[in-house]
């Protein structure tokens, strides 16, 4: 930040600009004209600096002195104004575990955060949620954001709690809601997908067998469509009204039968077979790979009671208030990400933070 004055580009915050989403999205809104602070922790990485405006503020939601210090940098630089504020830091954790931390980071530190923005001219708090907030669907049914919410697991229950606390304890936010499915790269990413991925690379016994209905499916979206819906909501502030929730992605998933066929095929030249095992054993063998594994097994118990939980998602909303629709889909992707795991598994295995 080189000087004081107000920057005559409009700013922007992101928080947890150094994740996954965040660095593109601070690329992004820099390339259409905005100046771009992003927060994050100290030690974590930062978004990369070949773009002189985004800069780059160390920010810990967790704590209150750290979250006035930053906000005071921004305001310093931008003259108490900003474009908008894009909400992405909080606390994940796939092991379905109720910690602390929900509270600490996703939902105390919103709180903090848009207190410290207090004085601002601000014209919109975008709040990165999740579809998870919604109950599933039937197969053949698609959700809308008016659907009932029902969490089944911390994450998702935390978000909900964050949405409530923006739209009724900070009423005079200019707030929206973007109810993002789950993001996938080319090389996976996304939990779910990587996993089903690798046990079938593996030849895992175990991905072979699945206690739900294999015709459901999940909503998922790939990261350079969801920078998009961002920078979208961003562009558009002024005329999204308060309080509006907006679904984010596919809408029309791939079944889980479809995904183990389309892997099978593209890892080993045939499909591969998958079984129906009931819940309650399902959840005996989960509990003991975890214990063998010291904790450390990707399918939890809790999950087994989620097999059937179908997500898919009526975006008409998005169509509508952002002329946004996906550009990519998974069944399309499966091949890419399967390919790149073949061209290169040990790079492939990095880059998915697998062992």
């Amino acid at each position: 930040m080189k000087s004081s004055m107000p920057n005559p580009r409009p700013a922007v915050i992101v928080t947890g600009s150094s994740g996954l989403l965040g660095r593109p999205v601070c690329r992004s809104l820099a390339a259409v004209g905005y100046e771009v602070f992003g927060f994050d922790r100290v030690g974590l990485p930062e978004p990369p600096k070949e773009d002189e405006h985004v800069h780059d503020i160390e920010c810990d939601v967790t704590d209150s002195v750290s979250v006035r210090t930053a906000i005071e940098k921004v305001r310093l630089a931008s003259g108490g104004k900003l474009a908008s504020v894009v909400h992405m830091a909080a606390y994940y954790d796939f092991s379905g575990d109720d910690s602390g931390l929900y509270q600490k980071v996703t939902i105390n530190g919103t709180d903090r955060l848009l207190n410290a923005l207090d004085g601002f001219e601000l014209e919109q708090f975008l709040f990165t949620s999740t579809m998870l907030v919604h109950a599933p669907c039937e197969i053949g049914s698609h959700l809308t954001e008016a659907d009932p919410l029902k969490a089944k697991w911390s994450y998702p229950q935390s978000k909900i709690e964050t949405e409530r606390l923006i739209r009724d304890g900070h009423p005079n936010v200019r707030s929206v809601f973007l109810r993002i499915a789950g993001i996938y790269t080319d090389y996976g990413r996304q939990p779910t997908i990587v996993q089903q991925v690798k046990r079938i690379y593996e030849g895992d016994f175990e991905g072979h067998f699945f206690p739900g209905d294999t015709e459901a499916g999940q909503a998922a979206v790939h990261l350079d469509d969801a920078v998009d819906a961002i920078i979208r909501t961003v562009e558009r502030r002024k005329s999204i009204a308060p309080k509006t929730a907006i679904l984010i992605g596919e809408p029309d998933p791939p079944s889980y039968q479809s995904m183990q066929k389309s892997i099978g095929e593209e890892l080993h030249g045939h499909e591969w077979t998958t079984y129906y095992v009931p819940p309650g054993v399902a959840k005996v063998g989960a509990t003991i790979a975890d214990f063998v594994q010291g904790g450390d097994a990707f399918i939890k118990p809790f999950m087994v009671d989620m097999a059937d939980d179908h997500y898919a998602l009526d975006i008409s909303r998005a169509r509508e208030l952002l002329g946004w629709e996906p550009k990519h889909n998974l069944a399309g992707t499966l091949p890419t990400i399967a390919g790149l795991l073949k061209s290169d598994p040990d790079d492939w295995y990095r880059k998915n933070g697998l062992k």
